[in-house]
């Protein structure tokens, strides 16, 4: 049996930008038995529904900016990451949702400050922590890589 920490959406709860979620039954069922820790940054730090935010690359590192105003939200989802991973140290692996600016694991998409899209095989903010960590991280579409 293995602590997995796993991007909350996934498991059902409605915690993405517009108050939805993004519950895959399939890789609930693979992961039966296994302990599972949701996590959601931005769900913690913004509320949901809340803006949307890109991955943006600037001269301070990779940032999470708002959609709507462009303020920087960077901060208080690292903090939370940091925080987690501190309070959850014996994690086996991290699930994270694809595409994410916070969870996607190599599969976000980063942008420059003109919107230009870089690269869509980028790491979320949240899950840069876990990789630093060296803990082993996956994106959700990849469940069928769980041993």
């Amino acid at each position: 049996m293995k602590t997995i920490a796993i991007s909350a959406c996934l498991l059902g709860e409605k915690c993405r930008y517009d108050a939805s979620d993004n519950k895959q039954e399939t890789l609930i069922t693979k992961l039966k038995g296994h302990t599972l820790i949701p996590f959601c940054p931005e769900d913690f730090a913004f509320g949901a529904p809340r803006p949307t935010m890109d991955l943006i690359q600037t001269s301070t590192g990779d940032r999470a900016l708002s959609n709507t105003m462009g303020e920087d939200l960077s901060s208080p989802v690292i903090d939370y990451a940091k925080n987690f991973f501190d309070t959850h140290p014996n994690i086996d692996l991290v699930i994270g949702k694809d595409r994410s600016p916070s969870c996607g694991v190599c599969s976000a998409r980063l942008y420059d400050v003109k919107k230009t899209l870089l690269s869509s095989s980028e790491a979320g903010l949240m899950m840069k922590e876990a990789i630093k960590r060296n803990i082993r991280c996956i994106d959700a579409e990849d469940y069928e890589d769980i041993k």
